[in-house]
């Protein structure tokens, strides 16, 4: 049966734009928060995975800190913070997902008999092989960027070449993140070429959201704080929320 998501974009959006960058919107996805891991557990348990499901990949984690602030923000730390709330939404509102990380770990360890291309290769092949086991309707990465030009800014989402449903899925979420949390960002989703190896050899459709720049002043100050990065997590969730509808 397909499930309708119409009602939780509108509800989700509507939250984004009253509560963004305040205590609200962050207070109500920590509040569906403590059962989580209880919940979690017993649907890990179940197979195969329901159709529909939302693999969710905070970024980097152990001892690949991802970029690093002026300050010593560690990207995986965001990545990490973000997903989370991602994915508290997705219990709210029902929709099945999976986390491919819930701590400061690296994944590499998946695969201690596979030298090629060490432990960062090994990682990113790990989280792929979570998507692919669980059969994902969509792969959503987290990520954060930086530059050298510390007045580069804006979020932007990459998409796998493999497959229409990627570029879909990540035209409405740069569309709703452009929209309803960065009015003057006019980044444009971008199909990711060979250097985004997940995006590049992943089967699932499958998008990378860089979240902000932890370069840029502004961006690292918000990213700092819980109710903005509740804000992207709920602009996120309503874009995977609005693609898994348009699949049925």
């Amino acid at each position: 049966m397909k499930k309708d998501f119409t009602g939780i974009v509108g509800v989700v959006l509507v939250g984004v734009i009253l509560f963004a960058f305040s205590g609200a919107a962050y207070s109500f996805i920590r509040g569906v928060k403590a059962p989580v891991s209880v919940v979690r557990t017993s649907a890990e348990k179940k197979s195969p995975a329901p159709s529909g499901l939302l693999v969710i990949d905070p970024g980097h984690g152990g001892e690949d800190g991802g970029a690093v602030g002026a300050d010593g923000t560690k990207e995986s730390d965001i990545d990490l913070a973000i997903a989370e709330d991602i994915d508290a939404l997705c219990l709210l509102f029902g929709v099945p997902s999976v986390m491919t990380r819930k701590t400061d770990e690296s994944l590499a360890d998946r695969f201690p008999e596979d030298e090629a291309g060490g432990r960062k290769a090994r990682d990113l092949r790990a989280r792929l092989l979570i998507a692919e086991d669980a059969d994902a309707s969509l792969l959503l990465s987290v990520h954060a960027n930086k530059f050298p030009d510390a007045g580069v800014h804006g979020i932007h989402v990459f998409y796998s070449p493999n497959g229409e449903g990627s570029r879909a899925a990540a035209g409405i979420a740069q569309e709703m993140l452009n929209e309803n949390l960065q009015p003057g960002n006019r980044k444009e989703a971008k199909k990711a070429n060979s250097s985004i190896y997940l995006l590049n050899r992943a089967k699932t459709p499958a998008i990378l959201t860089e979240c902000g720049f932890l370069s840029n002043e502004e961006e690292l100050a918000a990213l700092k704080t819980p109710e903005y990065r509740a804000s992207v997590a709920c602009v996120l969730f309503a874009a995977a929320a609005e693609y898994l509808n348009s699949k049925g």
